[in-house]
């Protein structure tokens, strides 16, 4: 029965655009005529990016007064993901691509984000890294297992901001005691992450 379903998912996804499979890894992903998995991949974790970059800038504006001891990491992780977005961006104008239709998206979802969790203080914050580079992480491991072969450009920018995705994460994870506040975060900044992943591959 369970293979039966597979199949017609398989089905829905193929009728749709593509999916990308290597290994027990699939990534699901509606394209536009001549569009490749990895041209998709790129332009939705660009606009990705942007978005963590508004965050964190709204996040360090009100951590001023609500969490003044971040601030030196808030800047280097806004540092980061300002490469990162720049890396995307080199490589999307190389392709002759636009940019993702998410990314202004990204940037007011990311700047709300970034209001309320700013002002709720130093536990939120690093909640909301967390819960962001938990998904975040994950998606990029799956991205890399299908591009390695069939898109070494795009796997190799990605390769190049995995380390700093991990240590936004163990950084923020290690400022945390665990609490409501943290479950709540974690469960919702964590859905909204996939949800936004989710409608840029597939739109």
């Amino acid at each position: 029965m369970r293979s039966r379903a597979r199949k017609a998912w398989d089905g829905v996804i193929h009728k749709r655009g593509r999916c990308g499979y290597h290994r027990g890894v699939t990534i699901a992903a509606r394209l536009a005529p001549g569009e490749t998995l990895g041209d998709r991949i790129l332009r939705v974790d660009h606009a990705g990016e942007h978005g963590a970059v508004c965050t964190y800038r709204m996040q360090r504006r009100l951590a001023r007064w609500t969490a003044p001891d971040m601030l030196a990491q808030i800047d280097e992780f806004i540092a980061h993901e300002q490469r990162h977005r720049a890396l995307f961006a080199t490589e999307i104008a190389r392709r002759g691509d636009r940019r993702c239709p998410s990314y202004p998206v990204c940037a007011v979802l990311g700047t709300m984000l970034g209001f309320v969790t700013g002002l709720l203080g130093a536990r939120a914050i690093a909640a909301t890294t967390v819960a962001i580079e938990r998904v975040v992480l994950r998606h990029l491991s799956e991205q890399l297992a299908v591009l390695r072969d069939s898109d070494p450009a795009a796997a190799a920018i990605i390769g190049e901001i995995v380390a700093d995705e991990q240590r936004h994460h163990d950084e923020s994870a290690a400022q945390l005691t665990g609490g409501a506040l943290q479950w709540v975060l974690n469960k919702g900044v964590g859905a909204a992450t996939e949800a936004v992943i989710w409608i840029g591959m597939r739109r």
